[in-house]
């Protein structure tokens, strides 16, 4: 692990807690799927690919469909065959959504998507003052509804860095009811992903850690967010709040005594993930860039594999990309949500 870890040196791609070594081995310990090609150079070690092997040599990503940075954490200017890679992990496909820039698995037809980010590292201060430059009235506001919170709900206490596995439930089922209400997927059915999160909780050291923080008013849990780092970045992963307190913007609330406290942790950068979210748009400073698409070698099982992702993928991309057809599908997801609540009683 020692290698790994000395690969992710702050300020690169790689510094990313969803690639390091702790985030794959705990993944490894409730999924059987995943592996680990160690990549050499002669005697010398010069990268480490994480992946998910599945039934007919698909490959995927280190928990699939969860993770904001995928890819191979590897020495610069390595250089590979992406073909002979996967053919030698014994994958007929290797399918991303979230491959972080560098890699040698990117070519020009994989599509590029932003993941916003917060640059913390010249101080919090500094970034609540791009904030009064760039988004003054969401930070005024912010802050004014932070201060209506407290007059009518109680004191506003905010707890970084938590390990206590009861307020982690309660944010896991507020994130449930907003799954259900918006329509989409509730994650947290899937019992693995439940223990993988309280089994991250678990894990404290300077290079890796689960990170929960709440926001609280007189006692009562108002707002939080489970996520990963580094010893200098933070990644957004899942946050929620209570939607009785949904007036005063607790979402906000939250992100920015997040902000802070991170700041104040030693945290350079937190990085909001791919995805249109109008809070992620008021909060960034800056944006990296992530790519979607797949690496594939000539065969039946690659064929297939195309057929049931390429085209759906290219037509939720097409979706995304069109605001109309964005605010349609949506509406669309939260009506059906509201209905499927009505009738599970």
């Amino acid at each position: 692990m020692d290698r790994w870890r000395s690969l992710q040196e702050p300020g690169t791609v790689f510094d990313n807690p969803f690639l390091s070594p702790e985030f794959t081995i705990t993944v490894g310990e409730v999924r059987d799927v995943v592996r680990v090609a160690v990549l050499h150079d002669g005697p010398e070690i010069v990268g480490f690919f994480p992946f998910e092997r599945h039934p007919l040599g698909i490959g995927k990503p280190v928990a699939a469909g969860l993770t904001d940075a995928q890819g191979i954490v590897h020495a610069k200017d390595l250089e590979l065959d992406p073909g002979r890679l996967i053919k030698d992990c014994g994958l007929s496909v290797y399918e991303f959504d979230h491959l972080v820039a560098g890699q040698p698995l990117l070519d020009s037809r994989h599509e590029r998507h932003p993941s916003p980010i917060i640059d913390l590292s010249e101080g919090y201060e500094h970034y609540t003052e791009f904030l009064r430059q760039h988004s003054g009235k969401t930070y005024k506001s912010t802050l004014a509804k932070a201060r209506k919170l407290e007059r009518e709900a109680g004191k506003i206490r905010h707890d970084y860095a938590s390990a206590d596995v009861a307020p982690l439930r309660t944010l896991l089922g507020w994130k449930t009811d907003q799954y259900r209400r918006t329509g989409r997927t509730d994650r947290f059915s899937q019992r693995w992903i439940v223990e993988l999160v309280e089994r991250l909780l678990a894990i404290r050291s300077e290079s890796f850690a689960g990170v929960l923080d709440m926001v609280y008013a007189d006692d009562q849990p108002v707002a939080g967010h489970f996520g990963l780092r580094t010893s200098t970045t933070l990644v957004g992963w899942f946050p929620a709040y209570d939607p009785r307190f949904a007036k005063y913007s607790p979402g906000l609330i939250h992100h920015l005594a997040m902000a802070e406290r991170a700041a104040g942790s030693g945290i350079r950068v937190i990085d909001m993930g791919r995805g249109q979210k109008e809070y992620k748009d008021k909060l960034k400073t800056g944006e990296l860039q992530v790519a979607e698409g797949r690496v594939a070698r000539a065969g039946a099982a690659a064929g297939v594999h195309w057929l049931l992702r390429v085209p759906a993928r290219r037509t939720r991309a097409a979706v995304m990309a069109n605001p109309l057809l964005l605010k349609t599908a949506d509406k669309a997801l939260k009506t059906y949500g509201k209905l499927r609540t009505v009738l599970q009683g």
